[in-house]
């Protein structure tokens, strides 16, 4: 469904191109004087070839966009607008299954040939599907160091064949085994080649003191079915020994490629050459060491005996020679390598497309699990190649695998089952023309498998009308070409018709290339030809008008875009956009978003200027001026908006809706509302219950608005009539007592004092009135006892 969908909207690329580019024509400021170089301009120019287009004084560039073409009364029969296409050559549907009667039209790729009309500039699309087909034939071609250090190994797979014939029974039906060995290059430096060496290259060695002589390369065993004989011809073999550590392992991988017949690869099988080793290999260049200075054709050299006969001829094969021939011939290389050679040959498996590596151990106990580990790995992947990838062509690879989901930029898919299909989107665009009459093609092919998709190119660089092309045509003055609407005359004549020769430069020619007595001869920015001006080429744009004195390149411009990207200049001045104004049209004339959420213009709080808010009321900030913590309605609105609706449910603006749209912030509800932040804003007000809700309003750094609000509001219990009436009553009684209390107590202290001062003026006036107690008249006797009766006491030592 994907793919119909791009295919349907491909044709309309180019209009659509147009319309976004049609701000910045490039088409007509290009100055293409031909059908040909319009096209090469941009894939969304088109070329009239109308023959009355564009007549006048004026030079009118037949070089546009289609749409503007038509407008400007170019039919569109006339109109040579070539696309990019693509059609499908061959399409046989997936198989899915690999043996059986069908096992030699079995197909894992679809489409298989389809042929592309490219359009430089213009891209187009197809899509490539792939399925690992179930119960596919397998060919394992067991290619193993024999190096003294292998002996071990060897003693190991002795019975291979047998064991690796059942588990391998698992996954195919249909399974072939053989055998080959390697050691190194039979010469020095690389081998032992003193007289002693030559027939036993282990003499004098101790713990070993027999091998066989070294050699580069011995195929053995070709692809059988029949498992005994591999085991047989592992029986039959014997270790040797070379000089260094690297061995020749590289010379033999290319042998066992490119020597199809000799080994046997069947084409419909899965090819796996296992590589068992325990030493680096010796690599491109090594051969010089023994003065083989001749790079490695890439071909099968086995003789009669089927040994490697090049081995002291050719210098060690390099890795990208390998990986090209291991492609070519689709095998999947397998590196089993002991463990501490994995992160070197792990290093070679990104230089060797299809290749993967394993550990094996010392003496090669693992080697049948570690062949099953590295099948299910292949088959668990597919990854995409291209062959002859022409320079001028740009490929861009989108994968869709088990999940559904689309991948750019990726050729690959890994963790599938057998049965699995996966698709690519290829998208492909030519760059440049090739030399008319070059055929291009390409491959693509998923790594390991003889499937392929043949892609075969052809260029849309040529206009049909240049088909017709007429020469010496009546309509150019029988001394010119008429081609695709114009005229390529004769050397020394010119005019848009050949009717004029070079040199006439008249009083009355000039004169017509005047905009007025006085002015420059084409305003100075051209050249007067055939009575009329031919404007000079500017890198910076376009000059063009009958005396060039218009051009596309000196209108005013914003922040360095021409007409602010929202018109066109046109002589000067910007021919703005609809919805856009200004000098150089900058300036938007949508109002939409300046409208907030409540449907105000900038809040109430500013003005709406190009599109944007211009807040005025201080404090405001915002696009659309909504967020002002000191406006004076700040908490009225924050009240009605947020606290009401969202937080109780409650107000006016209760409505969901309604509610959710005006209210964005953030709200926080706290038991105790604390009101020492500098930033924030406190607001409170009387609820219906004639309680107070207090909240505060703040603005974080990011933009947020956040409203922190209590819980509840505050409310205060009702007062007691009677305790009041009690409490104030016995308020009045208490100052009242309080006041008698105080008064008779300045009364008694009063009191106190006068009768003090009683007291003693009475004390003065007795002793005033009393006699004199030291004379005492005789009459008074009993007066005298009975004073001596009151005071005797006091006077008693004064009777004597």
């Amino acid at each position: 469904r994907k793919v119909a969908v791009r295919y349907v909207l491909l044709p309309l690329l180019p209009m659509i191109f147009g319309i976004l580019l049609s701000g910045l024509n490039m088409c007509m400021g290009g100055s293409a004087t031909s059908c040909e170089e319009c096209l090469l301009i941009h894939p969304s120019c088109a070329w009239c070839a109308q023959e009355d287009f564009g007549r006048g004084r004026t030079l009118t560039s037949r070089c546009d966009f289609s749409q503007n073409l038509q407008k400007r009364g170019c039919e569109s029969q006339f109109i040579e607008f070539p696309s990019s296409s693509t059609s499908v050559l061959k399409n046989v549907p997936l198989s899915s299954k690999g043996s059986g009667p069908t096992q030699y039209d079995v197909t894992q790729i679809m489409p298989q040939k389809i042929s592309l009309s490219l359009r430089p500039g213009d891209q187009t699309w197809f899509e490539v599907q792939v399925r690992q087909v179930e119960d596919y034939p397998v060919d394992l071609y067991y290619l193993m160091d024999l190096s003294l250090s292998m002996k071990d190994d060897l003693d190991t797979i002795r019975n291979l064949g047998t064991k690796l014939a059942q588990e391998m029974g698992k996954l195919t039906s249909n399974f072939r085994l053989g055998f080959g060995s390697f050691v190194d290059k039979n010469m020095s430096p690389f081998s032992y080649t003193a007289p002693k060496y030559q027939e036993n290259p282990c003499n004098g060695y101790k713990l070993f003191p027999n091998c066989v002589p070294s050699f580069g390369f011995r195929h053995i065993l070709s692809l059988t079915d029949k498992v005994d004989r591999f085991n047989e011809e592992v029986q039959k073999q014997m270790v040797s020994r070379n000089r260094d550590a690297p061995e020749g392992g590289f010379d033999a991988i290319l042998q066992a490629s490119v020597c199809k017949e000799r080994i046997g690869w069947r084409k419909e099988a899965y090819h796996l050459l296992v590589f068992a080793t325990d030493d680096v290999p010796h690599l491109a260049l090594d051969g010089k060491l023994g003065g083989l200075v001749q790079p490695h054709d890439g071909r099968c050299h086995l003789d009669g005996n089927n040994e490697y006969s090049a081995s002291t001829m050719m210098d060690y094969p390099s890795l990208a020679l390998l990986g090209e021939k291991l492609a070519e011939n689709n095998i999947y290389l397998i590196f089993a390598v002991t463990k501490r050679l994995y992160v070197i040959y792990k290093n070679f498996t990104a230089l060797i497309p299809g290749t993967t590596v394993e550990i094996l151990d010392q003496d090669s106990k693992n080697i049948i699990q570690l062949i099953i580990n590295a099948y299910n790995n292949i088959r668990s992947k597919v990854e995409l190649t291209v062959w002859d990838h022409p320079e001028d062509i740009s490929l861009s690879f989108t994968a869709t695998c088990q999940d559904g989901q689309p991948l750019p930029g990726l050729r690959k898919c890994a963790d599938l089952k057998i049965g699995d299909t996966v698709s690519f989107n290829v998208s492909v665009e030519a760059r440049s023309c090739p030399p008319r009459g070059t055929d291009q093609s390409f491959t693509i092919k998923p790594v390991g498998f003889k499937d392929r998709l043949e892609v075969a190119v052809d260029y849309r660089c040529d206009c049909s009308c240049s088909r017709t092309a007429r020469a010496n045509s009546s309509i150019c003055s029988s001394i010119g070409t008429y081609n695709c609407g114009t005229c390529r005359c004769e050397p020394g004549y010119l005019g848009a018709r050949c009717e004029c020769q070079e040199g006439e430069t008249s009083s009355m020619y000039l004169s017509a290339c005047r905009e007025a007595e006085g002015k420059q001869v084409c305003s100075g920015r051209g050249e007067c030809s055939c009575n009329q001006c031919l404007c000079y080429e500017s890198e910076f744009g376009k000059i063009y008008g009958s005396f060039c004195e218009c051009d596309d390149f000196s209108c005013a411009r914003h922040k360095g875009i021409l007409c602010s990207g929202h018109g066109e200049c046109h002589c000067g001045e910007c021919k703005c956009h609809a919805g856009y104004i200004g000098d150089n049209c900058n300036c938007s004339t949508e109002t939409s978003p300046c409208i907030s959420d409540d449907g105000q213009m900038c809040s109430g709080r500013g003005s709406c200027v190009c599109g944007r808010c211009q807040c005025t009321e201080p404090g405001a900030f915002g696009d659309t001026c909504e967020k002002c913590p000191t406006c004076p309605d700040a908490c009225g609105t924050k009240r009605y908006g947020c606290i009401e609706c969202r937080l109780f449910n409650s107000g006016r603006l209760a409505d969901n809706q309604t509610c959710q749209r005006l209210c964005k912030d953030e709200i926080i509800t706290v038991e105790t509302l604390k009101t020492d932040d500098p930033g924030a804003v406190l607001c409170l007000y009387k609820t219906d219950n004639d309680c107070v809700m207090k909240f505060t309003y703040s603005e974080h750094a990011n933009g947020q608005s956040v409203l922190t609000a209590l819980q509840e509001p505050e409310c205060g219990g009702g007062p007691d009539a009677m305790m009041v009436l009690l409490a104030v009553v016995g308020s009045i009684l208490l100052v009242g007592i309080v006041l008698l209390a105080a008064w008779k107590l300045v009364i008694t202290i009063h009191d106190r004092r006068e009768f003090a001062r009683f007291q003693s003026a009475r004390s003065r006036a007795r002793y005033e009135m009393a006699s004199n107690p030291l004379y005492k008249h005789p009459i008074s006797t009993h007066a005298v006892e009975t004073d001596f009766n009151m005071y005797g006491k006091s006077y008693n030592g004064g009777v004597h």
